[in-house]
Order: C-alpha cells, then sequence, then structure tokens
C-alpha cells in the first residue's frame, strides 16, 4: 500500500463548449485520450475552485430558492494518503453523479459533491447509492440541503448538528483573524464600561418596572446569532408578563413580505416600519423603549460572547421562518449587535428588504473605525430619542 501523499489538483479551465454548469473539461493538448469522451473522467476540482462553485450555486439558490445539495465522503484515517483509495471513491461517484452536478476536494481527507437543484430527497438518493460501497472502504458520508434544512434548524430553538451545512454556509474570509480580536476587545472593554457608567440607571429601571407591573423586570427570548445559533437575549421588561405576540407575528410577516402599505404606520412622506401604539406595552415599558434604557441588558450578551455592540439586530426564530434565502445572510455573516448601520441610517424608516442591504453591507465592509463611528452615531440618536414612539 502507497504512502505517497495526496496531491490536489487543481482544477483545469472549462472549455469554451456548451458543457452544462459546473462541468470542467479535464483534456489538455497533451491529454492521449483526444476526444475519446466515453472514457474521460473529469478532474476534481480544488477545495478552492469548488468553494467558489459553491458561493455561485447558493446565489443562484438564494433567487430562484431551488434546493442545493453537499454531500461530503470523508475518507478513513488509514486511506487519506493512498491515490487509489481516492481513485476508487472518485469512480463510484462518478457513475453516480448527474452532468450538473460538481465533484471537488474539500480537503486531503474530504471530497465533496455538489448537488444544484436536488433537495433533500434528491440528495438521499444519491447517498444510498454511494453509502454502501463506500461504507467498505471505512468513509463516512455527511450531507446537507439549502436553504430547506437551514430553514429548519432556525425555526428550531435549539443548536442543530449540520456538519455539510458548516461548508453550505461559509463565507468569503474578507476579516482577519487580527480584526476579529480586535473587536472582540472591544466588545468587552466597552461593554463593561458601558456597565459601570449606567448601573444606578439599569437599577432605577428594574425597580420601575418591578413597580408598575408583576412579572420579572428582565425579559428573556430566544433570539438567533450569527449562523443561526440560538441564544438567550436579555432586555427590560417593557410589555404585560400575559402579553400575546400574535399582533407582532402578523405585522413582521406582512413587513418581510413587502406589504409596505399594509405595515406602514406612518405616512408616504415618513413611513414607519414599526408597531405604534402597541396595546401590550406599559407606560413605563414606553419610556424605556423611547431612550433605548430597555436596550441596556443586552451588554451581559456582549460579554458573554453571544452579541457585538455593533452589528445586525438578533431575529427571533419565528422571523427567521418568514425570511427568504437571501434574508438569511444577515444572521449568517456576522454577530448580531446591540447597534448597528442600520440604527443610524435607516432606523424603522426604511422597508425590510432595505434594511437586510444595510446589515448586509456592514458584514462586507466593517472595521474597528467603522464601528466606532457607528457607536458615536448611536449616541446622537439616543439623544434624539430616535427610540419606538
Amino acid at each position: 500500500m502507497s504512502n505517497a501523499k495526496l496531491q490536489v489538483p487543481d482544477a483545469r479551465p472549462v472549455r469554451a463548449d456548451k458543457r452544462p454548469p459546473g462541468q470542467v473539461d479535464d483534456r489538455s493538448p497533451e491529454d492521449p485520450r483526444g476526444d475519446d469522451r466515453a472514457t474521460a473522467r473529469r478532474v476534481p476540482m480544488s477545495r478552492r475552485r469548488f468553494v467558489q462553485q459553491l458561493r455561485v450555486e447558493k446565489r443562484r439558490s438564494d433567487r430562484s430558492r431551488a434546493p442545493l445539495s453537499l454531500v461530503a465522503i470523508r475518507l478513513p484515517r488509514g486511506l487519506r494518503g493512498v491515490p487509489d483509495a481516492v481513485d476508487a471513491v472518485l469512480e463510484l461517484i462518478e457513475r453516480s453523479r448527474r452532468e450538473t452536478d460538481c465533484v471537488g476536494f474539500l480537503g486531503e481527507a474530504a471530497l465533496g459533491v455538489l448537488l444544484p437543484y436536488t433537495d433533500a430527497a434528491g440528495r438521499q438518493a444519491f447517498v444510498a447509492r454511494i453509502a454502501t460501497p463506500t461504507g467498505g472502504l471505512g468513509c463516512t458520508t455527511v450531507s446537507g440541503t439549502y436553504p430547506d434544512q437551514l430553514f429548519e434548524s432556525l425555526a428550531a430553538e435549539c443548536e442543530v448538528s449540520r456538519e455539510a451545512l458548516d461548508y453550505l454556509l461559509e463565507e468569503d474570509h474578507r476579516h482577519s483573524p487580527s480584526k476579529f480580536a480586535l473587536k472582540r476587545c472591544l466588545d468587552v472593554i466597552g461593554a463593561l464600561l458601558l456597565l459601570v457608567a449606567f448601573a444606578p440607571v439599569m437599577v432605577a429601571a428594574a425597580l420601575a418596572v418591578k413597580a408598575t407591573s408583576p412579572g420579572p423586570a428582565i425579559f428573556r427570548q430566544v433570539r438567533l446569532g450569527r449562523r443561526g445559533t440560538p441564544f438567550v437575549f436579555y432586555k427590560f421588561r417593557s410589555m404585560r408578563i400575559d402579553a400575546d405576540d400574535g399582533v407582532h407575528r402578523d405585522y413582521v410577516a406582512a413587513l418581510i413580505r413587502g406589504c409596505h402599505e399594509l405595515v406602514n404606520q406612518g405616512d408616504a412622506h415618513r413611513p414607519l416600519y414599526k408597531l405604534r401604539g402597541d396595546p401590550r406595552v406599559t407606560a413605563v415599558g414606553r419610556f424605556l423603549r423611547r431612550t433605548s434604557i430597555d436596550e441596556l441588558p443586552q451588554l451581559f450578551n456582549v460579554l458573554k460572547g453571544d452579541m457585538s455592540l455593533v452589528g445586525p439586530r438578533p431575529p427571533i426564530p419565528y422571523e427567521a421562518e418568514k425570511y427568504q434565502p437571501w434574508h438569511l445572510r444577515r444572521v449568517l455573516e456576522a454577530r448580531p449587535g446591540l447597534t448597528g448601520l442600520w440604527q443610524v441610517e435607516g432606523r424603522s424608516r426604511v422597508s425590510f428588504d432595505e434594511m437586510v442591504r444595510l446589515d448586509l453591507r456592514y458584514a462586507r465592509n466593517w472595521s474597528l473605525p467603522m464601528d466606532l463611528a457607528i457607536l458615536a452615531r448611536t449616541v446622537g440618536a439616543v439623544l434624539r430619542l430616535d427610540g419606538e414612539p
């Protein structure tokens, strides 16, 4: 048995012929097989090329809402450097895939098969065809479907293991680890300073909530963090303890669908996309919301690492259920924040789609100076009482 290290080939350019999307031409002028397509086998894409194709297919799925599946086949440790074992798996994949399916490396130990326009049932059928033969080699198979399985996991109020979906959720590494470390330092230091500075205000708010309505001072709710990870979100309670969320569910569903005339609580010149005069809100709660004091307990979420000082607002699971696939990127691409670009540029004056675009612009372009600028502008918004009317 050879111990030669597996050499991962790079994908050769696609030729300008009528090939289905994702098909890679493995022939070259020096290829002795020439035009004998019956014996030709496509060279697997390199990991870099495969991930690029994955992102293209994800964007196509976002636009069309067509399902996209991924199957990852992991070689056992003893066969990871054995070319014959890799060739055996590739031969099996070649017999089972369609012309539009893409095959590539996910690393030295794994091969990936990208299955466009394939739902969970189709994915399972493909896995069934290859499971027994690859199992004989000791390979393991994990798979996922985007966006179907992703929506299900976001709707569930618990952490879901989705190994293959980790690849489907993978985004460009636009920011270095040092930038994330600096952002985390800003979060921790900023949250501690703000907690010390606003401790008397928070104590007074808690006492006011307890004195004016029965129930706890702190409201706890499951929200979705980065990559859809659920966490417990804290706010000062601003509603009656027996408040029904049906009104909010209906309003949010209409807002996400884009029913602007139905959900606009302002007028044509100054729209307001937020529930106004909500009867569930107490008198003290209305003051807390208008001054944004109700948000201060989220500083503990920042210290725990569930949130950042700056980022998109974390959605409630029933909101994410209504999202279009491209909306989900606001959850997947950045850690949620106490404030963000939407709060200082759009607030409740812009539609839901515009809010998502602001969140995605932040996720693409954030930097430490940008975070500091948003925090400074947030202070101005709070002083102007730009909170809920």
